[in-house]
Formats: C-alpha cells, structure tokens, sequence
C-alpha cells in the first residue's frame, strides 16, 4: 500500500486489499476525502450529478451544479464569485473534489451526516468522529447469515497522510476482514476506534 508520494506506508499490516482508485499527488484525499470522494464517483457514475454536494468546514454548501457554471466557493463556501467558464467534465468535477479535499473534513461530514443505531447499519453508512484530528471509515459491503442472523460488514479507509483507499482487516479476528454488526460498545479498526454511537448515515 502507498502514500500519496509514491512510497510505502510505515504500515503493511492494517489492510485486507488496496482499492483499485487513485489518491492524487498531493497530501489530500484523507479519511473523510476518501469517504466523499466514493459518494461523489458513485453519484457521478448512476447519473445523480445534481445531487453532488458537501459542506464546508466554514458550513457552507458547495453543491458541484454551482461549479459546473464556473462559479466558484469561498473557503468557507458561504460566498461564490464566477471566475471560470462553463464546465460540466469529469475532469471538471475532479477539480471541484480537490477543493472539497481542502475545504472540507471529519469536522464537516459529521454534521452534514445523521446518526443511526449500530442495529440498522447498512452499505455506504460511515463510522465517523469529527475533529482536528478526526477519522472516519465507510462500510463497503455486509452479508447476513440466514440461519442465526448475524450481519458483518467490511470497512474502507484512507488515512493520514493521503494514502491508498484500502480494506481494513479485524484485529479482532485476523482470519477474516469482516466485523461483526451484532456487538454493542466501541468499534475498534487497526488504526482508531469508535466510540459508541459514531455510526452515521448520508441524509
């Protein structure tokens, strides 16, 4: 696994599997940038452009649609001033993620998210502690024994610095990636752990 550098991470022991996506070349696509980034590409990629939007650290708005008009956010994102053609690209929206990455964090996510009991977690919630430094880990996928009813999920992260988006392993059981969901009480991944009560959920 490697930093947004080109070098390797000083841990090799906390991810299952790297994510096939890039991390940019510079110091950005962190813990909640990753988690943002995901929900943007997937909105992007089912044709929800509309529906891109994140808010600042300075609690503005900054939906892409704005961008994509050439207008462009202060950095709190409360003001908007147009400063640039028309543009409505991927590469485009790739730029617009970079000033997300920027302006944009734990902090922000936690409050723009809504908090969910652990019982109802679900694919594309996210384990989240806002601050500076906070952390944040999207739920990647669950399955569910039939017989006994026991859901486990995986966990996505990047982290600090900028570093490949990567499966977490459990280093609560090293055999297997998957976390259980029917346990109360904090969640604790390779390299953070979650209070009880950190699960939340896009609004």
């Amino acid at each position: 696994m490697l930093l947004y550098t080109g070098a390797h991470k000083w841990r090799q022991d906390v991810h299952a599997a790297v994510i096939d996506i890039d991390v940019g070349k510079r110091d950005l696509q962190q813990c909640a940038d990753a988690i943002m980034r995901l929900r943007a590409e997937w909105l992007w990629a089912t044709g929800q452009k509309g529906d891109i939007a994140f808010n600042y650290t300075g609690g503005g708005r900054v939906p892409f649609s704005r961008w994509a008009k050439g207008e462009r956010p202060s950095e709190s994102g409360k003001s908007w001033r147009r400063k640039a053609k028309a543009d409505s690209s991927y590469a485009s929206f790739r730029r617009y993620m970079i000033q997300v990455f920027a302006y944009a964090g734990t902090y922000s996510l936690e409050r723009e998210l809504k908090a969910v009991p652990r019982s109802e977690i679900d694919v594309g919630d996210v384990f989240i502690k806002g601050g500076f430094p906070g952390h944040a880990v999207l739920v990647a996928d669950m399955v569910e024994n039939e017989a006994t009813g026991e859901k486990r999920f995986l966990l996505i992260q990047s982290y600090m610095p900028a570093q490949d988006m990567h499966v977490l392993v459990n280093p609560a059981d090293t055999s297997s990636p998957w976390y259980t969901a029917n346990v109360k009480g904090p969640l604790k991944t390779p390299e953070w752990t979650f209070p009880e009560g950190s699960l939340h959920r896009w609004p």
